[in-house]
Formats: C-alpha cells, sequence, structure tokens
C-alpha cells in the first residue's frame, strides 16, 4: 500500500500533496474519525459537504468527455458517476455534461443527479465551454473538469471555483488512437497549450505516481496537485471456490493501450508450459477483431476467451474464481480493475506504469513487471506457487478494504472547498 493510501482517513495529508490545505472542518475532524473505512469515509464525506454548504457550493456541475452510458464508457466514467451519485445523495445539486451516447435521450437522470448529453465526441468541447461561458443551464457553484485527453479549458472561462481531474498523462497514446494528422495536434495540445492555461488550477488525480507524471511531463506546479484514490465496491469481495484450473482475468476496454495483443502472446508462451492454463479477457473496444484473428492464429481460441461487457455481479464472480487479476497496460491512472479483483482476494500481475505502482504494494499484493518480457516467467512463477499466491490475496484483500467511494468523494469535494476558500462567493 501507498503512502498515499495509508493515510487517506486524514483529511489533509491524504488528498492534498501540496501546501494549499483542505477544508478546515474536514481537518479538525482527522483526529477524531473512528478507524473501520466505511464509517470513517462517511463521516469524512458529510464533513466536506457540510463545509461546501457553508461555502454556498451548493449546484455543481461535472464536465465529462462520455457518459456512463457510452459503449466505450471506461473507468474514467464509473470514476466520475461514483463521485456525482454520492454528492447527490447527500443533497448537493449536480449536473454532469457530456457527449452524446448514441441510443440514450439528450437530457436523462440518473442515481440523484441529472445528465445533458449533447455534442459529438469533439463538438461537445466547444460546446460546453461555450454555454458555461454564457451560463446557458445556469451558473454552478462549484465546476469539476474532467480532463480525459483533450481538456474543456475551463481556466478560461469558468467564473466560479473549479478543480481539474486528470487521471493521467495521455503521452504516446495520441499516436495509438488517432490519426498521422490528428495525433500531433492532440500531443500539442496536452503538452504545450494547455499546461500554461492550467497552473493556478486546482488538480486532483489518482496516484501519487500520476501526479508524479503529471509534474515531470506537464510541468504543473506539485502543489497545486491533490491526491484522491478511486474507492472499491462494496459488492467485492471474497468467494468461497476458485476455478479448479489456473484461470487468470484481464478487464479492460478494447484499445491500443491496453496492449491485449502483447497479453496474448505471454499468455500462449505460459500455457506451453502449464497445458491447463485458462484466461477471460473482459470488455469491448474497437480492437476485438484483431485480438480475435490473434487468438486464432495462435490455436487458442479453445482456452483464451473475449467474454465482452459483464454486469457488476458477473464481473464479481468471475474476480472470484480466478486464480489471478493481470494487465499488461501502457497508460493508467490506477487500475481500478486491479482493486476490485484485490477485494476479492484475487492478486494481481500488472506492468511497472504511474497508477499500477500506486494500486500494486510490490510482492506484497500482487507483482509488477518493468517488461513485458518478464511477463510470462513471473505469471509462470505466481501459477505454480499457491502459498506465495494466496499470501498476496490476503494482503491484497486489505489492502482494498481501506478504498471506500465516500472517501474519493469527501477528497474531490474537499479539494473544490478549497478552491472555494481561496475565491469565496463575495468576491466571485
Amino acid at each position: 500500500m501507498t503512502d498515499s493510501e495509508s493515510r487517506q482517513v486524514t483529511i489533509t495529508g491524504a488528498v492534498a500533496s501540496g501546501t494549499r490545505s483542505v477544508a478546515a472542518p474536514a481537518t479538525a475532524l482527522a483526529s477524531v474519525v473512528p478507524q473501520d473505512p466505511g464509517l470513517a469515509s462517511r463521516i469524512r464525506l458529510d464533513a466536506a459537504v457540510s463545509a461546501a454548504g457553508k461555502l454556498g457550493l451548493n449546484r455543481i456541475h461535472l464536465l465529462a468527455w462520455r457518459d456512463l452510458d457510452d459503449p466505450e464508457a471506461g473507468g474514467s466514467e464509473l470514476h466520475a458517476h461514483r463521485i456525482a451519485s454520492l454528492w447527490a445523495a447527500a443533497g448537493i445539486d449536480v449536473t454532469m455534461r457530456t457527449s452524446t451516447a448514441e441510443g440514450h435521450a439528450p437530457f436523462t437522470r440518473r442515481d440523484g443527479y441529472r445528465v445533458v448529453r449533447k455534442s459529438g465526441r469533439y463538438g461537445v468541447f466547444p460546446r460546453s465551454a461555450l454555454s458555461g461561458f454564457v451560463g446557458r443551464r445556469g451558473r454552478p457553484d462549484g465546476l469539476v473538469e474532467i480532463w480525459n485527453g483533450m481538456p474543456f479549458f475551463s481556466p478560461v472561462w469558468a467564473r466560479c471555483p473549479k478543480i481539474v481531474f486528470l487521471h493521467h498523462v495521455h503521452a504516446e497514446m495520441w499516436q495509438m488512437v488517432m490519426s498521422r494528422r490528428l495525433a500531433p495536434v492532440g500531443a500539442f495540445v496536452e503538452r504545450r497549450l494547455a499546461p500554461p492555461l492550467y497552473r493556478h488550477s486546482r488538480i486532483v488525480t489518482l496516484s501519487a505516481s500520476s501526479r508524479d507524471e503529471i509534474v515531470s511531463m506537464l510541468r504543473l506546479p506539485p502543489e497545486n496537485i491533490s491526491v484522491v484514490p478511486p474507492g472499491v465496491d462494496a459488492r467485492f469481495t471474497p468467494g468461497s471456490v476458485r476455478s479448479p484450473d489456473p484461470l487468470v482475468v484481464a478487464v479492460g476496454r478494447l484499445v491500443p493501450v491496453k496492449r491485449f495483443d502483447l497479453l496474448i502472446d505471454q499468455l500462449v508462451a505460459v500455457r506451453s508450459r502449464i497445458p491447463a492454463l485458462r484466461a477471460q479477457i473482459v470488455g469491448e473496444g474497437y480492437e476485438r477483431p484483431q485480438l480475435e484473428q490473434r487468438i486464432r492464429a495462435a490455436g487458442a481460441t479453445g482456452w483464451i476467451e473475449l467474454v465482452g461487457r459483464m454486469s457488476d455481479d458477473e464481473l464479481r464472480d468471475t474476480y472470484r474464481r480466478a486464480w489471478l487479476l493481470v494487465s499488461m497496460s501502457q497508460r493508467e491512472g490506477w487500475g481500478m480493475t486491479i482493486t476490485e479483483a484485490a477485494a476479492c482476494a484475487t492478486p494481481a500481475l500488472v506492468t511497472r506504469i504511474a497508477g499500477h505502482s500506486d494500486a500494486v504494494d510490490h510482492a506484497v499484493t500482487g507483482i509488477l513487471v518493468d517488461s513485458p518480457d518478464q511477463f510470462a516467467d513471473q505469471l509462470e512463477r505466481l501459477l505454480r506457487d499457491d502459498t506465495f499466491r494466496r499470501r498476496l490475496g490476503r494482503a491484497a484483500q486489505e489492502h482494498a478494504g481501506r478504498l471506500t467511494w465516500e472517501a474519493t468523494a469527501a477528497g474531490t469535494l474537499e479539494a473544490l472547498v478549497a478552491e472555494a476558500e481561496l475565491h469565496p462567493p463575495r468576491s466571485r
């Protein structure tokens, strides 16, 4: 477990890594919160909501690229949904503005908060900025911009306290997902155009390692960056029966950055030494045809399954049966599937990248590998060593038990409260 996670019940020190403090009422509570993570997190969230109310943060807007109902929704969208729903349940008026989702109405209400789906994948950025500038749907008391690759440039037009949630730097992802003509534009916006405009913004990210990358690659001031780890839903708990055969599970959108093609190659290499090995890849995405072809070419159709999307209960049951959660992803802000599986006492074997380095405590809750070449040997080792693997699983479960969505919602709101303290209502 990382330092930022182990201290998450300490209100100021855990969520704000810098000189700007978080809301005073929550800070004062830190020394008296109980040790139970769930109860401590609820008390912390109540304190943050109370502090927000005293500062007039009653109506909060979130800006996101994609909605949870979008076919390509992933961890970022789930993260935004959990925060929005917990804030709404606490009495805050929450609206999320995002792009259109095929087959879904432009306006809806989900778990207590409003969703406004307008414009396409690229049009949502200028349209949201224009709507926010003119106050087309009323001016919010606070704003949360989710910077997922392309920013909304809220520092230019927003007229209220605001924070920016930046899960990770996209870096080489631009070359993976965009055309040769557009990829340099995305990289230029992320690395050159946007950072000077966000130098005075409060940035919130998921992990200390992601914070370090944001500082080194985007040159944003470290004192302005808060670390708020994601939570784990309480439904993820250990089961009673593991798969009788070695079963490894990978979860994520079928897109290049997840590097499922390399994972398939490594699984095939291990299968030659452990013939009973089985693997399931959970998720959907535009790389499915290429991955299906790769599995067929390797003669692995009988034991590597692309199972598509799963419900939360189906995913929980899959984690419970699995021997290991695996990921060869190249970029992550955290890797929420890692800690979901951990809550089911399933350890992880993943690449050592920003995000993963916080979600996994190496050799304690799982194993981090420095290069794809190490993956096959470590996978074989973990599948053969039942004692070590089970010890990792127990520690992983304990680690995940400290992560709650209430703490995530509280930490994010505390960052917004801190900004509102710097810009009180009377001066707006």
